[in-house]
């Protein structure tokens, strides 16, 4: 990567850039096998996908960081990229396709990162367990499902006082507005929703703006949710 751009606002070490060209390459090399990402080119990547996990910081800089999860991770975004610029997190990575956490479980131990666990499961699974169940400060989430859905799959999660963030589109904010009353169910309130217009991802060929929604947990999420697996999608609230 010739030309690296960073997140207003970060600094990053020179280790911290040899950990994302590390991570890049490794993506790379994975993507020849699995086909994990359709981004392909290191530049490409570090917009795409490094550049626009580290937006999330916007929202979560300055704020309790202790413990994130991140759902539906796929090939680590948003969660390995903040851990990299901020690795004393601790860290869960929940992704239900194996090759997938195979290759963060790759990325963890080629980068030497400490605190990170990866979950082969699912969100309505693990919401249910004690030990993840209200335990994070935030839980996030890039691309992952509808509003309305992914509100059920990460509040459970954060604990009371913490708060959910959805990397979203160029609707994302018609999508928050729309998704308020299963918010409010689930213990949530809409706190901010922040269009993302100053990075190259809304300029480069088939990515589409980017909009973070901040959800903050305001009291404790209902013994009922989340529902079983599958049916938060089927018949969202």
């Amino acid at each position: 990567m010739e030309t690296l751009h960073t997140e207003p606002g970060l600094d990053l070490s020179p280790a911290q850039f040899a950990a994302f060209e590390q991570y890049a390459s490794l993506l790379y090399e994975w993507n020849q096998r699995f086909n994990l990402t359709a981004v392909r080119g290191f530049e490409e990547i570090w917009s795409r996908h490094f550049l626009d996990s580290l937006t999330c910081l916007r929202t979560m800089r300055g704020t309790p960081m202790n413990r994130v999860i991140d759902v539906g991770t796929g090939a680590g975004f948003p969660g390995l990229a903040l851990k990299i610029a901020h690795p004393e997190m601790q860290l869960t990575l929940v992704e239900s396709v194996e090759k997938k956490a195979k290759f963060c479980a790759e990325v963890v131990r080629a980068l030497g990162l400490e605190n990170v666990d990866i979950q082969t499961a699912r969100a309505e699974e693990l919401g249910r367990m004690p030990e993840h169940r209200e335990q994070y400060d935030w839980a996030v989430a890039r691309a992952v499902a509808p509003m309305s859905v992914l509100a059920e799959y990460l509040l459970p999660f954060v604990k009371v006082s913490g708060k959910m963030l959805a990397q979203k589109g160029k609707d994302g904010a018609q999508e928050a507005k729309l998704a308020e009353n299963a918010c409010t169910a689930l213990g949530g309130e809409l706190e901010r929703v922040l269009p993302v217009t100053d990075v190259p991802i809304g300029t480069l060929p088939g990515v589409e703006a980017r909009t973070l929604i901040v959800v903050a947990k305001t009291r404790g999420t209902p013994e009922r949710y989340p529902r079983r697996a599958g049916i938060p999608s089927k018949r969202p609230l």
